[in-house]
């Protein structure tokens, strides 16, 4: 799968304007300027996050930084045409102009023998001990199909399981066969949401020997790490797309591309980074 070129993006590019004089300097520089097409090119990478990502390269070397404001400025202010479509549309919502990011909203749903999320261990929320997921269902066009999407807390690891349907008995299935290659240590718990898709939550959890909690009605914050993945993923896996068109080892490239995009949320660390950090520093946390 290739990515939209953000490798379009020059020193030049990011904006004739007013700035402070380290800016400027450093958006003039033309090493930066490899930098960024270097970080960009193939991934898909946010303004901020290349931002932070040069942060980290070069801390001390304000010549070689660049501010998310600046690279966002840059986009938005380039004359209208080939070029600045296409790096727009490899922004994560291709806007085409900027605007406040919606809010995600939940859904109801009768479903049996819910354990709710207030009973959920306590190390859940901390986040310093992987192996708690939160699961979700994300729809392709007209909800007639959809890909399971499965986040770890601590290192936000991704995986996606193909669904052959949008019912009960898929989402069962999609996620019973992607969970059961997850050491059992590294699947604790899992929460999910009130959807319908997950009636059969029981079957899953005995299947796999996982604890399941479900979120409050409306509450899509108790499920924050999967909401905003799923917002990532449409980058990928865009609204009114036929998702049973893609293969279980193409939305396993697509987990690779988000596990190894930088997130502000890990110190502009990838997942795999961090995964492999905790494999290095923290054996018994991970079963190891």
């Amino acid at each position: 799968m290739r990515c939209a070129p953000l490798s379009c993006l020059h020193s030049t590019d990011i904006g004739d304007r007013p700035s402070s004089s380290a800016t400027t300097t450093a958006h003039t520089s033309g090493s930066l300027a490899v930098a960024v097409r270097a970080d960009a090119a193939d991934c898909r990478h946010s303004p901020e996050q290349i931002a932070g990502r040069l942060q980290r390269a070069y801390p001390d070397d304000m010549r070689k930084q660049l501010s998310a404001e600046t690279i966002y400025v840059g986009l938005y202010v380039l004359p209208r045409g080939t070029l600045r479509s296409a790096l727009l549309a490899a922004l994560r919502q291709a806007h085409k102009a900027r605007r406040p990011r919606a809010r995600g909203t939940d859904r109801r749903g009768q479903i049996p023998n819910m354990t709710p999320i207030a009973e959920r261990p306590a190390e859940v929320a901390t986040r310093t001990v992987p192996g708690h997921w939160e699961g979700d269902l994300i729809k392709g066009a007209r909800n007639g199909s959809a890909v399971g999407t499965l986040v770890e807390r601590t290192t936000r690891l991704v995986l996606l399981a193909k669904m052959d349907g949008t019912d009960a008995t898929s989402a069962r299935a999609g996620f019973t066969k992607k969970l059961r290659h997850v050491p059992a240590l590294l699947r604790k718990t899992l929460t999910y949401d009130r959807g319908n898709e997950r009636a059969q939550h029981a079957q899953l959890a005995q299947r796999l020997a996982i604890q399941i909690f479900f979120a409050d009605p409306y509450s899509p914050w108790q499920r924050g790490t999967n909401e905003n993945t799923n917002g990532l993923l449409r980058q990928y896996l865009p609204k009114g797309t036929d998702l049973l068109g893609y293969t279980q080892p193409e939305l396993n490239a697509i987990a690779h591309r988000l596990n190894t995009r930088p997130r502000k949320c890990l110190n502009v660390a990838t997942p795999l980074e961090v995964s492999a950090h905790l494999r290095l520093h923290s054996p018994v946390a991970l079963g190891t």
